[in-house]
């Protein structure tokens, strides 16, 4: 028995802290976006899916597959010690293999997925419902549902032990050397079992018309589309609370650790027994949590992140012990379990699909979320016909009730995007959206608003009068219009690089002999910027000299310095920061120092670090201690019209340049401030501590 025990919770264990690890090392080779975690999961569930069909091909009696299950894992060790050989760890491809600035993203990450666990992580799926197979033949009286629990429970430590111990303490390629240590341990464990299993067949007499009696009873159809539909619903809907949560905060580990953390608990709990779900309990839990949900998106704007987090969490926790406690009711006999595993990871590798390849070019917006909670309702109201339980009258009522509201929400999700919005449009690296507001009483003030989210990424007025203005936080009143418009340089050659676009206002700032050079990775917003449908000519109205680049800033800024050395910046300004979910890679020590090595000996770093959920002070802070920088703290309040609050931190190894008494008056005073948050690295961040 410890045999089943130890191969199938290290087999989990090893499985799910591969996720998070091999994601947060190729987040910043793809802009930090949600989307590269969605990439990610779609993959490892689609593996999934083959794994489950390989062992149910392996595990098949009388054919003695075995020998071949062996040869697989053999040969994924060969693959492990190559890789381990070329790379600083098996799992964490060089940066030769970054993506170049026109690769299409998804393709890039599969890609690199497969080539780096991809044969490891397809032998670890397999193995839990092969062990499963195994254990039935040997111990044929007893259940092998409870081994699908002791699979969970290594999943979820598997996930929590990653953003709680693993990414805190060790270094990316120490982590991938530890996972494939590790690994090759569960080769071990993996070929004894075969080889047991192969000696247990040969040993044992299988009559063809048993194993056909016991493998081949017809399972309804409408079950077979349940298990399907269940299992997708819970997928589609763990990825767009993942997506909402993350587009809202950061992405980061725990963001992404917390949602499947809870898919997986629930999965524990359902299959633990039938006595631990209660579909009336959760039915009322569903009803409460879909009822905060709507409180949370009516007030968005003025409530706190943390209830925010809590309010998905619960409503993803209840959709889930839904879906996966009708799984479990509706489970077949043990002899067909594997070909329910495959069907249930059929269903939740759809749920990926989609919210991967379909939902970006069927929606305009981030609309799977309020699909996601419609699809829920409808599913519990088709399982409850299936199995009808006391009390079905009064649930008929309440789950008619829940999918109309789900369905009018998400009417009201799509409406309102698309009747506020002159252009709506979605690619991977976000949903672009512009509106157009205005003062009732005041025509001057139409202007046209580049929106993400609820964050303004900038404004441009209509009328001509004010077409060239400076707005948002880049007004002169700002940090940053203060230093540009007290720049020596200033029109007599000065070199201004700006990783993050927006609609391009602080072109405006520049005058002839002036070079602005913008980085950018959404192609999208390129287009909109450069004057794509008339909406905004920040760009094309500048004097100075504008150059775009496309693709990620801290990826292009190393390729510059590596095919043309320095690109040397009197400004640089870091302009990613504003939006609720931040590219945490873009503020460390690493990026830090490649900043710096691209700035003159004078030159000026300007990070804004406006954010309502994040307090980015002790970080910028900390880095400039580090790099021993010369700081200002700059506060503005706005106007509330053209001028928006913001906050600059500008960053020099001169600090006469920070002498300027323009700015020094505005300054805010940080005497005696220090903190005592760990400097951030590639290797370590934590936004935990940084929360509001």
């Amino acid at each position: 028995m410890f045999y089943f025990i130890a191969s199938i919770f290290l087999s989990a264990f090893l499985l799910f802290q591969i996720q998070p690890m091999i994601a947060r090392y190729i987040l910043p080779w793809f802009g930090g976006v949600p989307a590269v975690w969605s990439t990610v999961q779609m993959f490892f569930q689609i593996l999934l899916t083959a794994g489950y069909a390989y062992a149910d091909w392996v595990g098949k009696p009388c054919y003695k597959r075995e020998r071949w299950h062996i040869f697989f894992l053999c040969l994924s060790v060969c693959g492990v010690l190559i890789l381990g050989w070329f790379w600083r760890s098996p799992i964490t491809p060089g940066a030769d293999w970054k993506p170049a600035p026109e690769a299409m993203p998804v393709l890039e990450i599969i890609k690199l997925l497969t080539i780096s666990v991809g044969l490891p992580y397809f032998l670890l799926a397999s193995n839990s419902p092969l062990v499963q197979v195994w254990f039935h033949r040997l111990f044929p009286t007893q259940t092998a549902y409870r081994l699908y629990a002791v699979s969970n429970v290594g999943s979820l430590l598997g996930l929590i032990s990653y953003p709680l111990l693993v990414e805190p303490l060790f270094t990316l390629p120490v982590q991938g050397w530890m996972w494939s240590i590790g690994y090759l341990c569960y080769v071990g464990f993996a070929i004894w079992g075969a080889i047991r299993a192969w000696r247990h067949q040969s040993s044992t007499i299988v009559r063809p018309e048993i194993v056909a009696s016991g493998s081949s009873a017809t399972i309804p159809w409408r079950d077979i589309l349940l298990w399907i539909g269940l299992a997708a619903t819970a997928s589609l809907f763990l990825l767009a609370t993942t997506a909402r949560i993350t587009q809202d905060v950061a992405v980061i580990p725990f963001l992404w650790v917390l949602p499947l953390t809870i898919y997986l608990l629930s999965f524990i709990i359902t299959f633990a027994g039938d006595h631990y779900y209660n579909r009336n309990i959760f039915l009322a839990v569903f009803v409460l949590s879909f009822l905060a949900i709507i409180w949370v998106v009516i007030g968005l704007e003025t409530i706190s992140i943390i209830i925010q987090i809590t309010v998905y969490s619960l409503c993803l926790f209840a959709v889930c012990m839904i879906c996966h406690g009708e799984l479990y009711r509706l489970r077949p006999q043990q002899s067909q379990l594997t070909i329910f595993y495959l069907l249930v990871s059929v269903g939740g590798a759809l749920g990926g699909v989609f919210v991967t390849f379909v939902a970006p070019v069927l929606f305009r917006g981030y609309w799977e979320y309020p699909l996601g909670l419609v699809l829920a309702w409808l599913m519990f109201f088709l399982v409850a016909f299936r199995r009808p339980e006391t009390g079905l009258k009064w649930q008929r009522l309440i789950l008619w009730g829940g999918l109309i509201c789900a369905g009018f929400l998400m009417y009201l999700f799509i409406s309102i995007d698309i009747e506020s919005s002159v252009l709506l449009q979605r690619n991977f690296y976000a949903s672009t959206r512009i509106k157009v507001l205005e003062s009732a009483d005041d025509a001057s003030t139409r202007r046209y608003v580049l929106v993400h989210g609820i964050t303004v990424h900038g404004f441009q007025y209509v009328a001509p009068e004010k077409r060239k203005l400076p707005t948002a936080y880049y007004s002169e009143t700002s940090g940053l219009g203060l230093l540009l418009n007290n720049h020596p340089k200033r029109g007599n050659g000065l070199r201004v690089g700006v990783l993050g676009l927006g609609i391009g206002t602080l072109a405006t700032y520049g005058l002839p002999g002036d070079v602005y050079r913008f980085y950018e990775i959404n192609p999208d917003i390129i287009d909109i910027a450069s004057g794509k449908g008339g909406y905004f000519s920040y760009l094309q109205d500048s004097s100075a000299t504008i150059e775009l680049v496309l693709g990620d800033a801290r990826l292009s800024l190393e390729r510059e310095l590596q095919e043309n050395g320095s690109q040397g910046y009197h400004l640089l300004v870091l302009d990613v920061f504003s939006s609720d979910s931040i590219p945490v890679y873009l503020l460390n020590r690493e990026s830090f120092q490649l900043y710096l090595d691209h700035l003159t000996a004078d030159g000026i770093l300007a990070v804004h670090i406006s954010n309502r959920h994040l307090d980015l002070v002790p970080v910028v802070w900390k880095l400039a201690d580090h790099f021993s920088l010369y700081r200002l703290l700059i506060d503005d309040e706005g106007d509330g019209e053209r001028a928006v609050r913001s906050r600059w931190f500008l960053l020099s190894r001169d600090e006469s340049l920070l002498s300027i008494p323009e700015l020094t008056t505005r300054a805010r005073n940080m005497d005696g401030y220090t903190t005592s948050l760990p400097l951030w690295t590639d290797d370590y961040s934590n936004l935990l501590q940084i929360m509001r």
